[in-house]
């Protein structure tokens, strides 16, 4: 049984944004945008926001072969992430595209915390159905669903191509 699979237009992300923006209950200081999904709509955000200050975070969860069954349990690599001196007594708004397991973006508020940062979590789609975090779920999300989300800016990466108005070369 394949997961069902939803295409987003840019007016549909639009839309989102649009949901999310009323959400927010504070300012923030600062924004961690998780590469590489949340780099588009992190930067609907700041914009929409006027976040000025906007850092990125990079994580990885590697795994051996032997232990591929577990992947899921694997501690967080983080290859790129900003000083704590930026994030430590902000407000710093961690924005991805997804919350499918949670792992990434809860890693990112952790580490965050960890620093000193009071950090809040926002996602254009939330799907608890997929989350390993039973009690835990976004600050802000825009949709809740249980679809694999295809962005309008993924449609032509790797595996996940679709092609869309163009036929086969």
């Amino acid at each position: 049984m394949s997961q069902r699979r939803e295409l987003l237009t840019w007016d549909e992300v639009d839309r989102l944004i649009d949901h999310l923006i009323p959400q927010f209950e504070t300012e923030f200081d600062a924004m961690v945008i998780v590469t590489r999904g949340g780099i588009i709509p992190g930067g609907m955000i700041a914009e929409r926001l006027n976040i000025e200050d906007v850092l990125t975070a990079s994580v990885d969860f590697p795994f051996e072969a032997e232990r591929k069954a577990a992947k899921l349990l694997a501690w967080p690599q983080f290859i790129q992430f900003p000083h704590d001196a930026q994030l430590s007594d902000r407000r710093i708004l961690v924005v991805d595209d997804v919350w499918g397991s949670g792992r990434t973006i809860t890693a990112v508020k952790n580490r965050v915390a960890a620093a000193g940062g009071i950090p809040y979590t926002c996602v254009l789609h939330f799907n608890p159905y997929r989350s390993l975090f039973s009690q835990a779920k976004p600050n802000y999300y825009a949709a809740s669903t249980d679809a694999y989300i295809l962005y309008p800016w993924e449609l032509y990466r790797g595996d996940e191509k679709v092609l869309r108005d163009q036929p086969e070369a």
